[in-house]
């Protein structure tokens, strides 16, 4: 075992995760070091302080990458990612529980990034995919995406919204910095991302204007953009644009079943993958509640949990024959790759690259699976780990792996260990009024 393996056991033996004694679901077990509570410990305090003292200084939120041999081809060590940073703001409260901070620290964090946020560029209420964190000007995601990313600015919402779940009882400060979350939840023009038309659109410019012309439609990672339109108390959507947009009519519950498993959903509009990158089970499911969440078209824990044993299945059967995937390595998402970033998954898209964050964020879907992959980095492959827990990808076919991170991969990774262990972040955002009425307003059971 590694000495920082060592470190950061007793580093943990002062955390509230392990005062508390919480118990996740296979605390009876043990590794030759660490048991199954301390492995999980031990990775969401790494991943956590990515989005701690990790942190864009002049902001406080989640810069894009961060590479440990400061190799930045683009010079963009100051780039701030506000999706990734949506998922920030929950990992620090994951932080905040487990006591690897204190309500203040966090308080203080989450009022200066607020008050940034604020400050920041915006475009009829939507954050850029990117900022410039020092100046909190738009930093463009390419040519034409140089405005509002309605996508990304979900994610944000999404994760602001538990934060002033968790702040709503709290003394006057902490009040008025819910108050301000409200203000910039309030101030998004969902229904002008819409043209008049019957679907979302990505991304407005004010050079380009609609030029990137990228509607919306199902099934991706944007489930959380049409609910939180449609739950909007000052923007809302109506209903048929779920449901003509999103779920394209009706054709995105196509069916079909892919290693013996129901997919539930058509996953891709313009092909015919059966299924997709695991982030897709991720990123709308770290505040929404798939447990029992149901509409016309989907049970949606049926739905994630499928996608996650498919791409477990997938790696048991290896039909490329790449080196190391198992029941001990497995998961595929969007990450980086010997050849830039690239959509991982099973099928044509399986490059032989294994991204951690695909097996250890479906620990609510697969907690065995996801488990035999955490022992497997901990125990036997901790050069895969670094300061900010497991790196983004790896590929043992080409003895491949570089000490860097993303934060749209770290950050889902502490967050839905969360929710596999307490549920914390699920009850916070689902008590959310305006979330329940958007929900109820689109014809979903929770």
């Amino acid at each position: 075992m590694k000495n920082f393996l060592a470190i950061a056991f007793v580093l943990l033996l002062f955390s509230a995760c392990s005062q508390k004694n919480r118990t996740a679901q296979n605390s009876d077990k043990s590794t030759s070091e660490l048991s199954d509570n301390q492995l999980l410990d031990t990775v969401q305090y790494q991943t956590f302080q990515y989005f701690w003292d990790g942190a864009e200084p002049h902001s406080g939120l989640a810069r894009e990458r961060i590479h440990l041999d400061n190799i930045y081809p683009q010079n963009d060590q100051d780039v701030i990612t506000l999706g990734g940073s949506g998922f920030g703001v929950m990992a620090i409260l994951v932080g905040l529980e487990c006591g690897f901070i204190t309500r203040e620290q966090a308080f203080e964090r989450y009022q200066k990034i607020v008050d940034y946020l604020g400050k920041a560029d915006r475009f009829h209420g939507a954050w850029p995919h990117w900022l410039d964190g020092p100046t909190g000007k738009v930093a463009p995601f390419s040519k034409k995406d140089d405005g509002g990313d309605l996508v990304e600015t979900a994610f944000m919402i999404q994760g602001l919204l538990t934060v002033a779940e968790y702040f709503k009882t709290g003394n006057t400060e902490e009040q008025k910095l819910v108050e301000d979350i409200n203000s910039l939840w309030h101030d998004v023009e969902w229904d002008w991302y819409t043209q008049g038309q019957d679907v979302l659109y990505w991304h407005w410019s004010p050079n380009y204007g609609w030029e990137m012309n990228f509607p919306v439609g199902g099934y991706n990672e944007c489930l959380i953009m049409y609910v939180l339109a449609a739950s909007s108390p000052t923007h809302p959507i109506q209903p048929s644009v779920y449901h003509k947009g999103w779920a394209r009519g009706g054709k995105i519950a196509n069916d079909t079943v892919y290693y013996g498993l129901n997919t539930v959903l058509n996953f891709y509009e313009h092909n015919d993958d059966p299924t997709g990158p695991l982030f897709w089970a991720h990123y709308s499911y770290l505040g929404l509640n798939p447990k029992g969440l149901k509409d016309t078209y989907a049970d949606y824990w049926e739905l994630n949990r499928n996608q996650a044993l498919i791409h477990y299945k997938y790696a048991l059967d290896n039909p490329k024959g790449f080196k190391g995937y198992g029941e001990k390595q497995w998961g595929f998402t969007s990450s980086y790759s010997m050849n830039g970033y690239a959509g991982h998954h099973p099928g044509e898209s399986d490059l032989g690259v294994i991204s951690p964050t695909a097996a250890l964020s479906s620990f609510p879907y697969t907690p065995e699976e996801s488990m035999q992959f955490l022992k497997y980095l901990y125990t036997e492959a901790d050069t895969l780990i670094g300061k900010y827990g497991p790196y983004d990808a790896y590929c043992e076919t080409d003895n491949w792996y570089l000490p860097r991170y993303l934060a749209i991969d770290q950050g889902p990774i502490p967050v839905m260990i969360e929710n596999y262990r307490t549920g914390l972040l699920w009850e916070l955002f689902m008590k959310n009024e305006d979330v329940q009425q958007g929900l109820q307003k689109l014809g979903f059971t929770y």
